[in-house]
């Protein structure tokens, strides 16, 4: 298999996390969206990162879709969604607030990019809320998992996927969020960091 996109994308990184998870083989291919668009444009014609081309050549994209297929293809034994229902749901709860979590700190990020007279300060002030918002919800569930993962021993989707968004949002918005302020988050995410799965898919 063949994982495109760069590693600084929480959305690539999620899925390049749970394929070191699963202990599924594939090559890397770190092409930007915007220096590489050509090059990516040649093996996914819509340019989104990431896309995954399976190895029988199908071409997947959107990181939640791509994941539904590698959890078929995975182990059974090394799966990163848990079995009873109740705690599916809650994992998918989990992940959601991540991904908004995600989706809220690109916003920010596109919207400084804008002079600054074009910038809408109530629009920032309105996903600065939905962003911190998620986070607070987020701090409760690792609260209450306490010391451990969220569903056991080692860490599954839900780990893995507010893990990676915590230290997205800690890289490329530092100023939106206080550690102290989720002091939680900020140690699981550190624990999730040290995982051989996560040191393999750093990023600068």
């Amino acid at each position: 298999m063949r994982l495109i996109g760069m590693l600084d994308s929480p959305y690539v990184r999620r899925v390049a996390v749970s394929l070191k998870a699963y202990g599924l083989p594939f090559i890397h291919e770190p092409l930007s969206v915007f220096r590489d668009f050509e090059a990516f444009s040649g093996i996914n014609p819509i340019v989104k990162a990431p896309t995954l081309v399976t190895d029988e050549g199908v071409t997947l994209l959107d990181s939640t879709l791509i994941l539904d297929y590698l959890e078929r293809v995975a182990p059974a034994e090394r799966r990163l969604t848990p079995d009873a229902l109740d705690d599916f749901a809650r994992a998918q709860r989990i992940i959601g607030l991540a991904l908004a979590a995600n989706e809220k700190t690109v916003q920010l990020v596109y919207e400084t990019k804008r002079p600054d007279e074009r910038q809408y300060e109530p629009w920032v002030e309105r996903v600065s809320g939905q962003l911190l918002a998620a986070y607070r919800l987020l701090e409760k569930e690792i609260t209450a998992a306490g010391d451990g993962f969220l569903f056991g021993a080692r860490p599954l989707q839900a780990d893995i996927t507010a893990a990676v968004a915590w230290r997205f949002t800690r890289s490329v918005a530092p100023d939106r969020l206080a550690p102290a302020d989720f002091p939680a988050l900020a140690e699981f995410s550190a624990r999730a960091e040290r995982l051989p799965e996560f040191v393999a898919t750093d990023f600068d």
